[in-house]
């Protein structure tokens, strides 16, 4: 079960951490702001992230309450909380905004 968690958490991450990284790795306008650092370190720790944090959680709740049921549950809230802090904490170099500047 921890291990399904683990696959659940990393595909999550990856599916709602990737589209913030999309302007990282295609740079806009003549890759004036292409940053490879962004795709290559920080995205691999994120998506990391979200396997190992359910899988711990699980294994820790486990361990002490001895429910599978209780374990599960707190995974599952675990990583809620963990992506909620990772997509307001975490904010890579987006498009500039078409509705601020000079000409609005």
């Amino acid at each position: 079960m921890g291990c399904a968690l683990a696959g659940i958490g990393a595909a999550i991450t990856a599916v709602l951490a990737a589209p913030r990284a999309e302007f990282s790795f295609d740079g806009g306008f003549e890759n004036h702001a292409r940053d490879l650092g962004v795709v290559f370190v920080e995205l691999p720790l994120i998506v990391l992230g979200g396997a190992l944090v359910p899988l711990f959680a699980w294994m820790l709740t486990k361990r002490w309450v001895h429910q599978p049921w209780l374990a599960v549950i707190a995974a599952v809230l675990t990583l809620s909380l963990g992506i909620l802090g990772v997509l307001e904490w975490w904010t890579p170099r987006q498009h500039p905004d078409p509705g601020y500047g000079p000409g609005s």
